[in-house]
């Protein structure tokens, strides 16, 4: 069985401890040798709603893109991301790099643009893998974020899942987390 390296970016703004913690629990059935970046509160980008926790994952997946996808989307439909009631976003699950693939697939897009757009994408995935090429710009995550420009303001937050605590007291003494209120 092959085995293709996958980074996801996770995201909540309802719930959110509760709502990552289920989705890292779900993701840990699906992928092997999982890992976590430290996790990240920020004001949301493109929507009216409170502030977002979110983190990048990597690890490898048996499955082909498509049913990854696919299972991603059952994932967060357990969460209610898909309810009607919800009222703003439970969790949000996407795929940003799945092995070095570049292009459209099946209206899926890698390497997702928001790696390089977003600053809660590029800097948890600088954190989780700096040495990591992203497969267009070829170019190192860390280096990427060290160049990188983007308008958004962002703090670790501690969290915790399953014992081990995801974000590193050395990042929260250097970058203390604001209130966003």
């Amino acid at each position: 069985m092959s085995l293709t390296p996958v980074f996801l970016g996770l995201g909540s703004n309802i719930e959110r401890e509760a709502h990552l913690r289920a989705g890292l629990d779900a993701l840990a059935g699906l992928l092997s040798d999982m890992r976590c970046s430290p996790v990240f509160e920020s004001r949301a980008v493109g929507i009216k709603s409170g502030p977002f926790f979110n983190l990048v994952v990597a690890g490898y997946s048996p499955l082909p893109l498509g049913e990854l996808d696919r299972r991603l989307k059952f994932i967060e439909a357990d969460n209610g991301r898909y309810a009607p009631e919800r009222k703003g976003l439970p969790l949000d699950i996407d795929v940003l790099l799945y092995g070095d693939r570049v292009g459209n697939f099946d209206g899926l897009v890698l390497p997702r643009a928001e790696i390089l757009k977003n600053a809660f994408v590029l800097w948890p995935l600088a954190l989780l893998a700096p040495e990591g090429v992203h497969p267009g710009a070829q170019r190192r995550f860390a280096e990427l974020w060290q160049a990188a420009r983007i308008e958004q303001q962002l703090w670790p937050v501690p969290f915790q899942w399953r014992d081990r605590e995801l974000t590193p007291a050395a990042l929260l003494q250097a970058f203390p987390p604001a209130g966003l209120g």
